[in-house]
């Protein structure tokens, strides 16, 4: 089993930054792709960025250039560093991990991750 635990929401101003971190724990060599998706309020959860353990990276749209992605498997801590944040960055974030198996279209499909965390919300105000 895995266990994902997510740190560093909280309150922001627009413009600001935030750097999200989730720490792994449990039978990590088995978790090949790990990412960070988010839940807005009557939304559907979507993807925010996803990383290989070569390093690659897939961002959505919406926060290329402003998000990055990281992963250290020897602390086993994936971060999300959050820069330029917007109001509609509002959300609840979750760290996933997907179990053997490469990220794929992962970004589009949360049902392929079998691990996550239970999520820390960051809040941007005008």
């Amino acid at each position: 089993q895995v266990q994902l635990v997510e740190s560093g929401g909280g309150p922001v101003q627009g413009g600001g930054s935030l750097v999200l971190s989730c720490a792994a724990s449990g039978n990590t060599y088995n978790i090949y792709c790990m990412g960070w998706f988010r839940q807005a309020p009557g939304k559907e959860r979507e993807g925010v960025a996803l990383i290989e353990r070569d390093g690659s990276t897939t961002y959505a749209d919406s926060v290329k250039g402003r998000f990055t992605v990281s992963r250290d498997d020897a602390k086993n801590i994936l971060a999300l560093k959050m820069n330029s944040l917007k109001t509609e960055d509002t959300a609840m974030y979750y760290c996933a991990g997907r179990f053997m198996s490469a990220c794929g279209r992962g970004l589009s499909d949360p049902s392929l991750f079998q691990y996550w965390g239970q999520g820390t919300q960051v809040t941007v105000s005008p």
